[in-house]
């Protein structure tokens, strides 16, 4: 395979795992293009591209501001950054062949410290081709399958990681978001990553299930307490599918084996998405011990697996919260610039029974909601309490392409979900108020699951800027503690997490 059919495989992958998810441009002709972008005019005849509108569309420069101005206060036990990633488009040829989650990965963050906000920074991942994109240089030597990771950023043994899947190294980040260099797990990283990792804190250990479009499995990595890949486990899956997410458990590895596989036609072809919804190839789950062994599968009605809550052991059976969307699914789109589909994401439960070999899908709400979040101390344990955002303009550009209208549920808020009593409440914002990724941060010294703040950004449509909103998670309805009024726009992009000081 030669290298430039290789690196469009690579940018496809990487697109369709974001969903659910380059050229070589001077900055000059980026900003134009850009900005036509940001003003609707992304399509030559007025056609509508809604990923490069409205919420999504790309900012286009990096900003530094100090001493943010708070409406409310923080809380003083917040000390640290909250950050969260998503594709920010740098050197935009042609909209009409873009796609939403092909854009440059760009990292949004804030520093909290001692009741203050202290500073809001934008940055785009140096990647070589962002470096070069930029007039910037590129130091040392540039990785295999290089990408501007834009799914996910997370905190790991002290460093900051910008993640991708399906082949990049993740990018590491100063404190201050400028890009370090690509990492490899001290040089015990072969081949691909993932976005969604799992982090066990009992056990110390960071869990990733890997794929790759040419690779007849999957890879299940666990890096160890010294920050090494110890283990890797080959499944074996036909078709290359797409495999975004995962589950982890006391005992076993949940993977999703989806209808959604890798096409090498459309690959050779240039298509920049070359994944298609195939309905020959069955939808599984499979459960495997974490410490590796065989894995058993188990066959179930298709849909589109997004992201994963969490899941844990309850018996002989293994429980598993996830977001759905009905099938099919179309990684590519179908000409409105990002993925689509016929209907929303909604929170399911699976309870995989393991003595009677099989699973039983129940609907936990139909609200409309995505980017589902737990206390990060619980992952692979059961938890009571969840948190999702549920965000119109989302909906609205996912379902737009097949003339499916928007109704009373397509709104702004963020959710809590209460799984012991079956409830739910809503956190509502206005009308264009695009809410984002909620992530729960613990409150100093908390001794109940959720005992805590919910970060998340949010639109405020009355000054075409965001807020960094915080709300206390066990009084979820009320007036945000603190709204940190940042100095431009944050993008509807993916996820991100709290990192906190040493």
């Amino acid at each position: 395979m030669s290298s430039r059919t290789r690196r469009r495989i690579l940018q496809g992958a990487a697109l369709a795992a974001a969903g659910s998810v380059v050229g070589g441009y001077g900055l000059g002709h980026y900003a134009t293009e850009a900005q036509a972008a940001t003003r609707g005019t992304a399509a030559a005849g007025g056609e509508s591209t809604p990923f490069l509108e409205g919420a999504f569309a790309p900012v286009t420069e990096e900003l530094t501001a100090f001493g943010l101005e708070v409406t409310g206060r923080v809380p003083h036990d917040l000390d640290g950054r909250y950050l969260r990633t998503g594709p920010n488009a740098l050197g935009l040829e042609d909209p009409r062949a873009h796609h939403w989650m092909l854009g440059d990965g760009m990292v949004h963050g804030v520093r909290l410290r001692g009741g203050r906000a202290e500073w809001y920074r934008n940055r785009w991942v140096r990647s070589s081709q962002v470096a070069r994109k930029l007039g910037e240089p590129y130091p040392g030597e540039v990785p295999p399958d290089d990408f501007p990771c834009n799914t996910h950023v997370i905190p790991y043994k002290g460093r900051i990681l910008a993640l991708q899947e399906s082949g990049p190294l993740p990018y590491e980040l100063d404190g201050e978001l400028h890009t370090v260099r690509p990492y490899d797990f001290r040089s015990t990283l072969e081949g691909a990553f993932t976005a969604h990792t799992k982090y066990d804190v009992a056990a110390d250990e960071l869990h990733a299930v890997a794929y790759y479009p040419t690779w007849d499995h999957v890879r299940h990595l666990v890096i160890d307490r010294t920050g090494r890949v110890a283990r890797t486990s080959r499944i074996p899956v036909a078709d290359a599918p797409m495999m975004h997410d995962f589950a982890l458990t006391g005992k076993y590895v949940v993977i999703v084996d989806v209808p959604i596989t890798f096409d090498m036609g459309a690959a050779e072809a240039g298509a920049p998405v070359p994944y298609v919804w195939n309905p020959k190839h069955p939808m599984r789950v499979g459960v495997m011990p974490r410490a590796g062994g065989a894995t058993r599968w188990f066959e179930i009605d298709p849909v589109y697996y997004s992201h994963t809550l969490n899941a844990y052991d309850q018996g002989d059976t293994v429980v598993m919260e996830l977001t759905t969307m009905p099938a099919p699914f179309y990684a590519a789109g179908r000409g409105n610039g990002g993925p689509s589909t016929t209907g929303t994401l909604v929170l399911d439960r699976w309870t995989i029974d393991l003595r009677a070999g099989r699973v039983r899908s129940t609907r936990v709400d139909d609200l409309p909601q995505e980017f589902p979040r737990v206390n990060e101390s619980l992952v692979s344990r059961r938890h009571r309490f969840a948190y999702a955002a549920s965000t119109a303009e989302m909906w609205r550009a996912y379902e737009t392409v097949d003339g499916v209208p928007p109704d009373e549920k397509f709104t702004n808020c963020l959710v809590k979900h209460d799984m012991l009593r079956g409830s739910r409440q809503v956190h509502r914002f206005p009308d264009g108020a695009a809410a984002g990724e909620p992530v729960f941060v613990p409150r100093r010294g908390a001794r109940d699951e959720d005992d805590g703040y919910l970060l998340s950004y949010v639109h405020n449509p009355d000054r075409g800027a965001s807020d960094l909103v915080i709300l206390s998670a066990q009084d979820f309805t009320a007036r945000p503690l603190a709204r940190i009024h940042l100095p431009g726009r944050v993008p509807l992009g993916f996820h991100g997490s709290w990192v906190p000081d040493a």
